[in-house]
């Protein structure tokens, strides 16, 4: 017994040594915020017992302002915890922010109980306290249980030790960034720590081969993540835990660098291919799905070297923001100096739309504006909306087995695609190019072509575009 206790508290206090040196080295990184938006450390403390997990979480560095705290959804007796006279003074009456002090260090606990127990292969999302507006720059996990509940821990931080002693099970984790979640399986793994953003949780041992190679790969930022091979009970991925079947390498960096993505980004109810495509592009490959690949690879191609350099430069400008096709699409915009919805679309739409540039000016027929009346640019053309157009002109439009077909009471037009003449009133016409161009299922009519079929004029401001009928149509 004493010799148990005698190597625990040795253990302790290595670890807390190499603790000290590790913290010092990031310490320069850690400064409390003014204002709203502030950056602390924090030491977090988990014993595992009765079917539920008491925490103990300390906060260090925070400023001297009002400081709002999220508490878990599961959190029960969430109350403060003495360490010393002053880390609980700045905790309100009400548990819900720590108000103004001078006191940097405040400390509070809470439970978060486990229906059923702690289970093997079960991942526990945001169970720790957040702050708002507070960045956690470094983080330290301690976790303790009973000596006959063994297994493996994992945080997503580094792992710094783990040992089994007579009384109680110990793992400490420690490195930059917050923690929000907890994995624990009965059984230990084998834990392969790559490189010092990479840890990998697998079943059997890796080759010294794949070892090499991973420390080869590159990812996008410092924070360490940690990869467990196989799935947990819920299927879901964590923040910083991902969970894979396949550890080849080419799996491991991509999915390791969109977990990074997500956790730069806001994406809510985005498309999934849409981080794929920032993922891409932060890292200069093409990361992701068939869809993904195709937009990368289309923009790609439609942009010079400057603007790709530019484009990639507002995506990094744009971390800790949410992100959406509209937003990407208003970067885009820019960039090319003219108006596309080019992500936009392809979020609304099952099959690729392609890429072109949308005019954004108010069309007016006559003297009326025509909001269903669409003008888009592509391959070089002025192209607009024919089924709207043309039925403002006094037509009526139809698709066809033998073509587009365009009527009124005195004039008929049929557009076969792709054949090189049209029909007007039963008499063929040959032309050297197409006068309806058919845009993602939607017909669109070329602008020369349709003043000379329509006898329409086009006036053109910098805000509108006039199409007026210069004959009887």
């Amino acid at each position: 017994m004493k010799y148990a206790v005698s190597f625990f508290g040795v253990l302790v206090l290595i670890i807390g040594g190499m603790l000290f040196f590790q913290y010092q080295v990031y310490s320069d990184k850690i400064e409390a915020g003014e204002g709203d938006d502030f950056s602390f450390s924090q030491e977090i403390e988990i014993t595992y017992r009765s079917e539920s997990l008491d925490i103990r979480q300390h906060f260090k560095n925070l400023p001297n302002q009002k400081i709002n705290i999220v508490w878990p959804k599961l959190a029960t007796n969430p109350d403060c915890f003495i360490e010393t006279e002053n880390t609980c003074k700045r905790l309100s009456e009400d548990k819900l922010s720590f108000e103004p002090g001078e006191n940097r260090t405040q400390s509070i606990s809470y439970i978060i109980p486990l229906n059923g127990g702690l289970q093997s292969n079960q991942l526990l999302k945001d169970i720790f306290v957040t702050l708002t507006g507070g960045e956690v720059t470094y983080s330290t996990v301690h976790i303790s249980t009973d000596h006959n509940v063994s297994g493996q821990w994992v945080t997503g931080l580094p792992i710094i030790g783990q040992q089994s002693l007579s009384l109680v099970n110990y793992s400490m984790f420690s490195g930059l960034g917050s923690v929000s979640e907890l994995y624990w399986r009965a059984n230990n793994l084998n834990v392969h720590e790559t490189s010092n953003i990479l840890s990998l949780y697998s079943e059997q041992p890796l080759t010294e081969e794949f070892k090499k190679q991973l420390k080869n790969l590159k990812f996008l930022n410092e924070e360490h993540i940690a990869i467990v091979q196989g799935d947990n009970l819920s299927k879901l991925q964590g923040n910083r835990i991902l969970f894979l079947k396949d550890l080849s390498i080419d799996s491991l960096n991509n999915n390791v660098i969109l977990s990074q993505v997500k956790a730069q980004y806001t994406f809510k109810d985005s498309p999934s291919w849409l981080s794929e495509v920032v993922a891409s592009f932060l890292t200069e490959s093409t990361i992701g799905s068939s869809k993904a690949t195709e937009i990368v690879n289309t923009l790609t191609h439609q942009m010079t070297d400057s603007q790709l350099a530019n484009w990639i430069q507002k995506l990094d400008e744009l971390k800790g923001k949410e992100i959406s096709t509209t937003v990407l699409d208003e970067i885009l915009s820019d960039v090319f100096g003219l108006h596309t919805e080019y992500l936009s679309l392809n979020e609304s739409s099952k099959e690729m739309f392609p890429f072109l540039f949308n005019d954004e000016r108010e069309v007016y027929i006559g003297d009326y504006p025509k909001e269903d009346v669409q003008v888009i640019f592509k391959n070089g053309l002025i192209l607009y909306s024919a089924d709207t157009l043309l039925s403002h002109l006094g037509y009526e439009t139809s698709n066809g087995e033998n073509g587009y077909y365009v009527t009124n009471n005195v004039r008929n037009f049929r557009f076969p695609q792709d054949y090189g003449f049209y029909v007007f009133n039963e008499r063929r016409y040959n032309t050297v190019s197409e006068p309806i161009i058919e845009v993602a299922g939607n017909q669109y009519i070329e602008e020369s072509w349709l003043q000379k079929l329509f006898t329409v004029e086009i006036k053109k401001s910098n805000k509108s575009i006039t199409i007026r009928a210069t004959a009887q149509q």
